[in-house]
């Protein structure tokens, strides 16, 4: 394989000739656009009316605005491929598929995910795939700027080319560009051992293991959008869930799926799995490992059983104009031991408990007002059983009593109960050890991401009572018909007066006469239909299509569980590298985090080659690795940057000067990029203070803006990103201060592009 090098004017030529191939993919597009208006005005025009016409007008403008919006975000870099056979053809590859619809729907521009475009990725000299030569365009919007050729001719291959990279010239100079604070899709320089996990087939659990720089999150991204539209059929309706580590890194790779057309994934870190809950509470990673383990599955079944109270002695209910009646802890106990033997979740349960305490009052009721006074059967019919049944139902101090007995509960009040009272905690968990029972509680006042697994396990014990849905739905619906019919008699009051047509004698139409209050209503909800997305983040037992997994070395058990529970078809894209893990109860490894879900049905790719982290800075990480596990081996990096990281070591007190002067120096050197400045979690506050209060455009703070030039951060939250230069702060205490020390400093040390700088105390 080899790149062609043709001269300045010949090259300047073959760029003209691509613009007008490029404008000419930008005219059609603009008349897709035009087609998509024009439909849009032509259903105005023959809907009628307002009201009626409504959720039509509203279909019409979000369709519209969906067509606009995916082709706006794919308009940076269109096109950027070329494949020239050996029998004279030419395929043009871009971000989305144009096709001549004025002839016989010949691609104009074919999808990069297509089957045909795949040679784009893995043609090489040894196997061209019957492609003559290869064109890397380079595009600044509409306007191509330059052109890179890899003429696929065996006879020229070289030997000692990277048999693993394809596109070489668009790739260095795609690693080589500035950060912009938000990830760039990969697109235009799928690597051939990407392609084939980004293709894989969709059915059974993908594990993507590769260290740092190898492109594990883009590859995951692209695979998003690869299954979308290879299997759009199946996965439209129950969505793909991509899971990242934290907002931050969610931040950073928004854009992407956009870019490559596709809009409808639902981005999540772990924190926000449970709907309506936010966790954003803190708690000491000790804490955090006790409740990601799975001996919390234990502590929560044995928190619901502790709900289910059996008192210590005969409870007395006083009725109006009833004799007092008495429940005793031997009929609530047979009572519940009934109920538990049907195993329904707790909240489902309750209806059987109510029929059992009931029943057991009623026959008191019933032994008291219809025995026989000559000693034989009891007079009351099972009628007037019944009745008596319906009536003690009612009874408010019934019903506080059931409530005390059995209450219906909400994961968050279980688990809020649960960590407010000590004596909960130790009926519920007689396995932990005391210090480990102490830590678990704490007053209400928020949630915390561990929280959200064990969350989740407490609707699963408790169930949902669907009664009580379906009664709020109806609820809802009513007052929606209600709604609808008031906007009609305002209506009917302002059109009282028929007016003749002077034409031909008719009357016109009202809106009455064309739509009643349930059809108004109805079409109310369908202009307010949510996307598949939508439901699917409102839904805590939605079963999505296929989810993927980025950093997920950094799951414990309970999170494990929790994801599973989404996707019952197990059709995921795991993605990660366990020597990165931080979490103290994080994945040790894939075998042991996916055995109690899928055995070992799961299959492992390895990404080998490192193409963010330049060799000299992987030199430096391989060290840090090394201390992780002798027998792990870093990947090899794709290129090197001729820059040697410096390590500097300075007082103790001039560690915060140093900081500044050094991050001034290195922020001065870059032009569009971005220098990340990782701290110790402990000095983040102090050191951050110091380096805004010299450069003002610095970010820093839980949720720091990417896009700032300089940006202060925790390991924690520089995971999955990247940088131009990174200055490493203090590497000894970010070992010191995190449950798997060398993990962080192997991540801080792996986020730069180009540049390293390691500051630390004396």
């Amino acid at each position: 394989m080899s790149t062609h090098s043709t001269g300045e004017l010949h090259q300047d030529d073959e760029i003209g000739r691509e613009q007008e191939y490029v404008s000419m993919l930008y005219d059609r597009l603009d008349g897709m656009r035009d087609q998509a208006a024009d439909r849009l005005a032509a259903e105005l025009r023959t809907t009628g009316g307002t009201l009626q016409a409504r959720s039509q007008r509203d279909s019409a403008v979000q369709m519209y605005a969906d067509q606009v919006e995916q082709y706006s975000a794919v308009e940076n870099g269109l096109c950027f491929g070329r494949l020239d056979g050996g029998d004279g053809s030419a395929r043009y590859i871009g971000r989305i598929g144009i096709f001549d619809i004025s002839g016989d729907y010949d691609p104009l521009l074919m999808d990069w995910r297509a089957p045909a475009a795949r040679a784009f990725y893995l043609a090489t000299a040894a196997n061209p795939q019957g492609v003559r030569r290869r064109r890397h365009l380079r595009t600044r919007q509409r306007k191509v700027t330059g052109l890179n050729d890899e003429v696929l001719d065996l006879a020229t291959a070289s030997p000692t080319a990277h048999e693993e990279v394809t596109g070489e010239a668009s790739l260095l100079a795609a690693l080589n560009a500035g950060r912009t604070g938000r990830m760039r899709d990969i697109v235009e320089t799928i690597q051939a051992e990407q392609d084939r996990i980004i293709r894989a087939d969709l059915p059974g659990v993908l594990v993507v293991q590769g260290g740092p720089g190898t492109g594990k999150t883009a590859v995951a991204l692209h695979r998003a959008a690869y299954l979308l539209y290879t299997h759009r059929q199946q996965l439209s309706s129950r969505g793909v869930l991509l899971v990242g580590p934290n907002a931050t890194f969610l931040r950073y790779i928004s854009q992407v799926l956009p870019t490559l057309a596709e809009t409808g994934v639902l981005l999540r870190t772990p924190a926000d799995l449970f709907p309506g809950v936010s966790a954003r509470r803190s708690e000491p990673a000790e804490t955090a490992a006790l409740k990601g383990r799975a001996v919390m599955t234990e502590v929560l079944a044995a928190a619901v059983r502790d709900r289910q109270w059996v008192p210590d002695e005969p409870l007395e209910i006083e009725l109006p104009q009833r004799e007092l009646l008495t429940l005793d802890p031997a009929t609530v106990r047979e009572a519940r031991e009934r109920v538990r033997r049907s195993g329904r979740p707790h909240n489902l349960a309750r209806a059987l408990f109510d029929i059992e305490i009931v029943h057991a009052l009623a026959a008191q009721v019933a032994e008291r007002i219809g025995a026989d006074p000559l000693g034989g059967e009891n007079l009351l019919s099972e009628a007037d059983l019944a009745e008596i049944r319906r009536e003690l139902r009612e009874e408010p101090e019934v019903r506080a009593v059931l409530d005390e007995l059995w209450p219906v509960l909400t994961p968050q009040r279980l688990l809020a109960d649960l960590y407010a009272a000590p004596d909960r905690i130790a009926t519920a968990a007689p396995m932990l050890t005391e210090a480990e029972r102490a830590s678990l509680h704490r007053e209400p006042g928020g949630w915390t991401p561990a929280d959200v697994p064990l969350l989740d396990e407490a609707a699963e014990l408790l169930g949902e009572d669907e009664r009580a849905a379906t009664a709020r739905r109806e609820r809802i619906r009513a007052f929606e018909r209600e709604y609808a019919e008031g906007v009609l008699e305002i209506w009917r009051g302002s059109r009282s007066i028929d007016v003749e047509d002077e034409a031909d004698g008719g009357e016109i139409l009202g809106v009455t006469d064309l739509i009643d209050a349930d059809r108004l209503s109805e079409r109310q909800e369908e202009s307010e239909r949510l996307t598949t997305a939508q439901r699917a983040a409102a839904d805590r037992s939605w079963a999505f299509g296929h989810v993927i997994v980025d950093e997920a070395q950094e799951l414990s058990p309970m999170a494990w569980r929790l994801l599973m529970r989404r996707c019952p078809s197990r059709s995921m894209t795991i993605v990660g590298d366990v020597a990165q893990t931080g979490a103290l109860v994080g994945t040790p490894s894939w075998q042991e985090a996916l055995e109690p879900y899928v055995a070992r049905r799961w299959r492992l790719e390895e990404l080998t080659v490192s193409y963010r982290t330049p060799a000299e800075i992987m030199a430096v990480a391989a060290e840090v690795l090394a201390e992780i596990d002798p027998a792990l081996r870093p990947p090899r990096s794709v290129r090197a940057s001729g820059l040697p990281p410096w390590d500097r070591t300075v007082e103790p007190d001039r560690l915060a000067v140093e900081l500044v002067e050094a991050t001034t120096r290195e922020a001065s050197g870059l032009d569009d990029g971005r220098l990340g400045v990782i701290v110790p979690a402990g000095r983040v506050a102090e050191l951050g203070a110091a380096v805004t209060a010299a450069l003002p455009e610095a970010a820093v703070g839980e949720q720091p803006e990417l896009e700032n030039r300089v940006v202060v951060l925790t390991v924690g939250q520089a995971k999955g990103l990247e940088f131009d230069s990174v200055l490493v702060v203090d590497p000894e205490r970010i070992v010191a201060e995190s449950p798997r020390g060398h993990s962080d400093l192997y991540v801080a040390l792996t986020r730069a592009t180009q540049r390293l700088g390691i500051l630390r105390p004396a």
